[in-house]
């Protein structure tokens, strides 16, 4: 992920993490108005829309539109892409995968996550890589806890991952966020030597966000959009979300939604 150029506060006190708690909040809430709509049928371009109007009627701000000049409200990746596809007059079709990622700045505050949707009667192929990411993204927050390394995530997700017969893409990672959208700590989903040096304080909030490929993990940038990335060979990716506060007591999920997915869930076709 990119990196804002000035980066704030990165160990949060009581009521700086409260703000982080209502930004999480609010942006769960708004994953569950938004599930309500996803399914065959409907346009990326008018779920983002949705997204617009519900953030701002509630007083909040849609983080990706105009970041580094971001044209939409939200990220929306269907099948092959990986990440950052621009929502437009796609239609959803029975059988698709669909990652929705979402931040919200509330009061000066991020809440970031993401979920990807099974549309209809989709392929074992699919609801298999679906439950990879969201599993692994699970595994990786149990895994964590005050003053581990970074490289604890990478393991876990790897190790997890590799072992399903998938991979894990490394060009993208997680990112600390607070009253900006990206800042340090970096939170690779794949253990490096510099994940490996740095450790996850209390007050520190960032995602978990892996990125499950069916084959291989490499990657394949859209150079006309500048922004969807797909994978390289045009096998399926998945993808979940949560923003993490760690706290002296553990992590603590800021973006639980009261709908969907908890943690055990065992993915299936819709009907």
């Amino acid at each position: 992920m990119l990196q804002d150029r000035k980066a704030r506060k990165l160990l949060l006190g009581h009521e700086e993490r409260e703000k982080m708690r209502a930004a999480g909040s609010f942006n769960s809430q708004l994953m569950d108005f938004v599930r309500e709509h996803i399914a065959a049928g409907i346009t990326t371009e008018a779920i983002d829309k949705l997204v617009h109007v519900y953030t701002l009627d509630h007083g909040h701000i849609p983080a990706t539109l105009g970041y580094l000049n971001y044209p939409k409200s939200c990220c929306i990746s269907i099948n092959e892409v990986i990440c950052h596809g621009i929502p437009d007059r796609t239609v959803l079709r029975d059988g698709d995968i669909v990652n929705v990622d979402l931040t919200s700045i509330v009061n000066g505050w991020h809440g970031d996550q993401s979920e990807t949707f099974i549309i209809g009667r989709a392929t074992n192929e699919a609801v298999a890589v679906v439950q990879a990411a969201f599993d692994c993204m699970h595994m990786a927050i149990d895994a964590i806890s005050p003053g581990c390394t970074v490289s604890v995530i990478g393991e876990t997700i790897v190790a997890e991952a590799q072992r399903r017969g998938f991979s894990v893409v490394r060009e993208y990672v997680g990112h600390g966020l607070g009253e900006v959208f990206h800042q340090p700590p970096n939170i690779p989903h794949f253990p490096d030597r510099r994940s490996k040096q740095q450790r996850l304080l209390p007050g520190m909030c960032f995602t978990i966000e892996p990125m499950i490929n069916s084959g291989t993990r490499f990657t394949q940038p859209d150079k006309r959009d500048g922004w969807t990335v797909r994978t390289r060979d045009g096998n399926l990716s998945a993808q979940f979300e949560h923003t993490i506060l760690m706290t002296e007591e553990g992590p603590e999920i800021l973006t639980l939604t009261s709908k969907g997915p908890q943690k055990g869930h065992q993915f299936q076709q819709s009907n």
